[in-house]
């Protein structure tokens, strides 16, 4: 953690930022390791402080060593008057905060009890930025998640029958992933059958698997706080000749942006690449999301895989160390659609697919 908080101190610096406000759950985790539900972290140049109430004052000093621990104590010491006494304290008259993770409420309160004597300054994606790029213990967390994601998949597709329900698939895939280590799944699990496959987050209900059409089954494991995330098309008996025409259009565009993805590729291109793909083929009305995003601590994050306006400015580069899902999808409202995701490492040079159950 103390190379993580060095590396978003040198962010500040870079930004002419005296200090930040860290409120974000994912940010608060990343760079201080605590685990808490509630907290913030305070950080200079000089000082690492970590906000949090009595529920998890013995947490947070086993977790987040590197930091000194400062106890908000409602109604008396709430946080903004606690900030008030620390940013006084430190001489901090400049303090940058998350403007996507802070209320307006908040914002209100914050101001509030500052008064005149702290300039605050909304920052955008400072942590995010630097969570992109995944060291070597993330990325064996990641490998971790994906390697019960897959099995299990793999226990429960043999249990699957025409007569059960979505619902049912749903819960025996959540069960699935508890009993192989997982925390949780990463998000609410997806099983949609027939026509329902054509809504990208269709929400499980009393539809029956059915025989002869696309099911699509989305679903990841959280383990260690880290994320991740598995698509799979399947029929329960017979595919017809409009599923392995559909089928086969979709892997070969996820195949295709795989084999482009590479450092220094701007994140934008490998959209292009399975777009052109699924045109060629005929489907380019069936196409009704980007192609992926990054995957860690949050389950959507950057980098995003998608097209840019022509006029907007060109996407970033992929950087070695970033984790990826890879997801084109075709979805036709009449029928159903096919959707196949894997988790990609972009590597020195080229990429790594974590994900190994069957395509």
């Amino acid at each position: 953690m103390t190379e993580r908080l060095q590396r978003l101190r040198t962010a500040l610096a870079e930004r002419d930022l005296p200090a930040i406000l860290l409120t974000a759950p994912a940010s608060r985790r990343y760079i201080s390791g605590f685990t808490g539900s509630a907290g913030a972290l305070l950080i200079s140049a000089e000082a690492a402080l970590l906000l949090t109430d009595g529920r998890y004052v013995v947490q947070a000093a086993a977790e987040a060593p590197a930091f000194s621990l400062c106890e908000i104590r409602p109604p008396a010491r709430p946080l903004p008057k606690l900030l008030a006494e620390l940013t006084t304290e430190l001489g901090i008259g400049r303090l940058g905060f998350e403007a996507a993770a802070m209320t307006v409420a908040e914002y209100r309160q914050l101001t509030a009890a500052l008064g005149n004597a702290v300039e605050l300054v909304a920052t955008e994606n400072i942590v995010e930025e630097l969570r992109m790029v995944k060291d070597s213990s993330e990325i064996a967390l990641l490998r971790k998640a994906v390697a019960i994601t897959d099995a299990a998949l793999a226990a429960v597709l043999p249990t699957l029958s025409p007569a059960m329900t979505e619902r049912e698939a749903a819960w025996k895939i959540e069960v699935a992933l508890h009993e192989l280590g997982a925390e949780g799944p990463s998000f609410p699990i997806i099983v949609a059958a027939g026509r329902n496959s054509a809504r990208p987050h269709h929400t499980p209900g009393e539809d029956q698997l059915g025989e002869g059409q696309p099911i699509i089954i989305d679903m990841g494991a959280r383990y260690s706080g880290y994320h991740a995330d598995l698509t799979r098309t399947i029929v329960l008996g017979q595919a017809d000749d409009m599923f392995r025409a559909v089928y086969a259009a979709t892997l070969a565009a996820q195949q295709a942006a795989i084999q482009a993805l590479r450092p220094g590729l701007p994140w934008s291109e490998a959209d292009v690449v399975a777009r052109r793909v699924i045109g060629e083929a005929g489907y380019a009305d069936g196409i009704a999301h980007s192609l992926g995003h990054g995957v860690g601590l949050v389950i959507h994050e950057a980098p995003w895989l998608r097209m840019t306006a022509p006029d907007a400015p060109p996407s970033p580069p992929l950087q070695a160390g970033m984790v990826t899902s890879v997801e084109p999808g075709i979805y036709l409202p009449a029928w159903g659609g096919v959707r196949i995701e894997d988790l990609v490492l972009i590597t020195a040079d080229g990429c790594e697919v974590l994900s190994q159950s069957p395509r």
